[in-house]
C-alpha cells in the first residue's frame, strides 16, 4: 500500500464519521441498537458519576473504545467545545462519502441530487435531509462549510436519518457543481418567477437541484452555473415557501402524475 493510497482509505473511513456531542445526545446514540460507534470521548475533567458512568457502562457492553481527553482536545473532537459538555462519540455512517468518491463510482443511469448552500437553520436542515432520504434524491451534496452543523438539533429535526442519508460531502459547492456539470449535470435552481416549472421540467440524466439560504437563496456563484431555472406555482399571494418544504416538494416530484 502505498502513503497516497493509505491517505485515501483513511480520508474515506473518516468522511463515514459522524462525531455526535453532548452527555444525553451520546447516551441515545449508544442505545440506539441500529447504530454502530466507533469510539466515545471522554474529557478528564468530567466527573465519574450519573450519566457519565451510564456512557461507560454502555460503551462497554456494545465494545465500543473510550478514549480520554484533555479539555482542549475534547473540543477539537467535538468541534463544539462550548456545548460538547465533555462527551462525544463517533457514528459510523456508511451512506455518507466525499462527492469525489461518489462521482467515481456512479454509472450512466439517471441520478438526482440535492446541493444545500447557505441553509443556517438546524431545524430546516434536519428536516430537508429527511425529506430526501425519504424521497427519490439519490445524494445531498453538503459543503463542510457554510451550511449548520451536523449537531444534535438537525439529528433531532432529521428523525434520526441523518445517520443513514447519502450525505455527498465537499468544500466549495460552486466547485462540487462544476464536477458535477463536467459528468454531464444540469443545474437547476429555485426562483419564483421562472418560466418552467418544477412539475412539468422533463428531466434527463443526471440532475442536481441546488437550495439556497433561507433568507438569500442560492449564492451568486452558484447562480452563474444554473443550467435551469424553475418555479413552483403558488396562489393567494403567497410569495415563497420555507425551504424544508420545497426539498420536499423536489424530493418527490417524481412520483406525481404529469
Amino acid at each position: 500500500m502505498t502513503e497516497h493510497t493509505g491517505y485515501l482509505e483513511k480520508k474515506s473511513f473518516f468522511d463515514r464519521v459522524l462525531t455526535v456531542y453532548g452527555r444525553k445526545p451520546v447516551l441515545e446514540t449508544l442505545q440506539d441498537t441500529t447504530l454502530v460507534c466507533h469510539a466515545v470521548h471522554l474529557a478528564h475533567s468530567n466527573r465519574e458519576a450519573g450519566i457519565i458512568s451510564e456512557i461507560r457502562l454502555r460503551a462497554q457492553d456494545l465494545g465500543v473504545p473510550v478514549k480520554l481527553h484533555s479539555r482542549e482536545e475534547l473540543a477539537r473532537i467535538s468541534k463544539n467545545g462550548k456545548q460538547d459538555q465533555g462527551v462525544a462519540v463517533d457514528v459510523m455512517c456508511p451512506s455518507f462519502r466525499s462527492l469525489e468518491e461518489y462521482l467515481a463510482e456512479i454509472t450512466a443511469e439517471p441520478r438526482r441530487l440535492l446541493a444545500l448552500d447557505g441553509i443556517n437553520n438546524p431545524q430546516n436542515l434536519g428536516m430537508i435531509i429527511r425529506s430526501a432520504a425519504a424521497g427519490k434524491i439519490d445524494g445531498i451534496i453538503l459543503p463542510r462549510k457554510g451550511n449548520a452543523a451536523l449537531g444534535p438539533l438537525v439529528i433531532k429535526a432529521s428523525a434520526g436519518t441523518l445517520y443513514r442519508a447519502p450525505l455527498l460531502l465537499c468544500q466549495s459547492l460552486p466547485e462540487a457543481l462544476r464536477l458535477c456539470q463536467e459528468r454531464g449535470a444540469q443545474i437547476c435552481i429555485l426562483e419564483a418567477d421562472a418560466a418552467c416549472s418544477l412539475f412539468d421540467y422533463k428531466e434527463e440524466g443526471f440532475c442536481v437541484y441546488v437550495l439556497g439560504n433561507e433568507t438569500e437563496g442560492v449564492c451568486a456563484q452558484v447562480r452563474a452555473l444554473a443550467d435551469e431555472q424553475l418555479s413552483i406555482p403558488m396562489r393567494n399571494g403567497v410569495e415563497s415557501l420555507n425551504v424544508a418544504v420545497t426539498a420536499s416538494l423536489i424530493a418527490f416530484a417524481p412520483y406525481l402524475d404529469r
